[in-house]
């Protein structure tokens, strides 16, 4: 199989049929959805290809036949019938207030009246919107087909401002409820963006959208499988560890079948390395802010359990840090349960690029000194495989000793015990290192278990003004942890950590080495 061009960055079908560009084909999926109903909605984390799905389905419905030679559509489309399209996208630039979005739509409708050689005379938004799908199919006989792209760009993008975020809600969902009201007009709509804004505030007139983000017959529809990249990218995985792109990178999932991160995998196969691609390309600011405010405890964050109804509750006025994170793409769907009536979900992080990059980022914002930060994990990195632990306990003290006391005082994170624990789990977390926290055993409950090297660290905290009486040491020792480990045949370091929430350093570090028996 010749080599092709990487479409990094590329969201026009076009652009990737005409220019020799690798595509991995997902007209199926659109056969499938236009065979099935006729109005649905789409949530995806940003970079996931949802953009070129809009503009395959614009394609299609346009009947460009030739751009579809040897893909699925090819020979199951009736090419000759072409339907009139109106396409409205808020992905560029930034919308700042209701004026700034009056003045999108307008210019959005401006465009589509250009594409179909008509003109609006209706004065208002809503009604140049209806008026425009009403003559669109007066002029061509056929119904139109209505595309909306990053359709909640503008409440995201002030979050940070609920009063403002609620009035362009309020101006997005007039736009809306103009699909509904046109629907004898309307041959095919089509809604997708990051978030799932709950339909009781932003679809309330437009109720009748089949959602179709955990529709496990469609977890595919973006994204790229592991047949895909066997079948597609086959010239590109020589000399990569097919294991380590994996572990990087796959794992999405939307109760079916998991899915790669086209852009990271695109942007592997050109520079040749492995890199958080995907997490550097927008800092999430907003995020690191809410899960600072919300006082998270990090060693829970990558098994979070929710319900169907949390996992949905996205709003300007009511966001859960389960659906913040789901919907953003930092936690994916690893196990669904069904019982009395009700799904529930068990979230995990997709992959290292974002277990990694997530608590680095939270590492960072979380102490004072990110340049020091650097230089401690790397020598966190080299203590460990020195098994040098009076090293680390230097280390970690040395660290929490850094942190001003007026740093303290001034950030709500800290003033609560969990603190500790989630910065010394965000140092092992941002090297990748493979961590269990919190693991439960009949003898109890072990706050975090890293295996690396071939050996195994259990790790107990403890917060000296809660806990007066005994060590940590002590209490991993009378507890009986080890025991399950055992089996494994490996050296076991029982590793206890002291704080004092008073002093806010560490006050204990004492370590114990069990020999594999072998």
């Amino acid at each position: 199989m010749p080599r092709q061009r990487l479409p990094i960055g590329i969201q026009t079908f076009r652009e990737i049929r005409k220019g020799g560009y690798y595509y991995v084909d997902k007209t199926g999926f659109a056969l499938r959805l236009i065979d099935e109903g006729k109005y649905y909605f789409l949530s995806r984390p940003r970079r996931f290809g949802k953009s070129l799905f809009l503009d395959t389905l614009a394609e299609l419905f346009s009947a460009h036949q030739a751009l579809f030679e040897g893909l699925e559509a090819h020979d199951h489309w009736d090419w000759s019938t072409s339907f009139p399209v109106i396409r409205i996208s808020f992905g560029g630039g930034v919308v700042a207030n209701p004026a700034q979005l009056e003045g999108k739509i307008r210019e959005q409708l401006d465009l589509n009246q250009q594409a179909l050689g008509l003109r609006c005379n209706q004065p208002s938004i809503s009604g140049c919107f209806a008026e425009l799908i009403r003559e669109a199919h007066a002029a061509t006989g056929e119904r139109v087909v209505v595309l909306v792209d990053e359709y909640d760009k503008p409440i995201l993008d002030n979050l940070g401002d609920p009063n403002n975020a609620r009035a362009l809600r309020d101006g997005l969902r007039d736009l809306y409820s103009v699909i509904k009201d046109s629907d004898a007009h309307i041959r095919f709509a089509f809604l997708t963006g990051v978030s799932k804004f709950s339909k009781v505030s932003l679809f309330s007139g437009l109720n009748n959208l089949y959602d179709m983000t955990v529709d496990a017959d469609y977890s595919a529809i973006c994204g790229y499988t592991e047949a895909d990249l066997d079948r597609v990218f086959a010239p590109e995985l020589a000399g990569l560890d097919r294991d380590q792109i994996r572990t990087w990178y796959n794992g999405y999932n939307w109760r079916g079948e998991a899915v790669y991160n086209p852009f990271d995998v695109l942007l592997l196969f050109k520079k040749r390395e492995f890199a958080p691609y995907w997490f550097e390309t927008a800092t999430p600011t907003f995020l690191l802010e809410v899960l600072t405010q919300r006082q998270v405890f990090l060693p829970q964050l990558g098994q979070l359990e929710t319900d169907a109804a949390l996992l949905s509750a996205f709003d300007v006025d009511h966001m859960t840090t389960e659906a913040l994170l789901w919907q953003t793409g930092y936690l994916t769907i690893a196990s669904v349960e069904q019982f009395s009536g009700a799904w529930f979900y068990r979230l995990r992080y997709p992959n290292r690029e974002v277990y990694q990059s997530l608590n680095t980022a939270l590492l960072e914002a979380w102490s004072p000194t990110a340049t020091a930060n650097v230089r401690q994990r790397r020598s966190l990195h080299q203590h460990l495989l020195a098994n040098d632990f009076a090293g680390l306990g230097q280390l970690l003290t040395a660290f929490f000793d850094s942190i001003p006391h007026d740093w303290y005082r001034n950030n709500p994170i800290a003033r609560y015990e969990g603190y500790y624990a989630s910065v010394f789990y965000a140092y092992f977390a941002s090297l990748g290192l493979d961590l269990t926290p919190e693991e439960s055993s009949n003898v109890g409950r072990l706050d975090l278990a890293l295996r690396f090297n071939g050996q195994i660290y259990l790790f107990e905290f403890k917060v000296v003004e809660l806990e007066p009486d005994g060590s940590a040491l002590a209490q991993i020792k009378a507890r009986g942890y080890a025991g399950r480990y055992r089996a494994d045949d490996q050296p076991i370091h029982l590793i206890g950590v002291e704080f004092s929430h008073e002093q806010r350093r560490v006050v204990g570090f004492e370590v114990e080495t069990l020999v594999a028996t072998s």
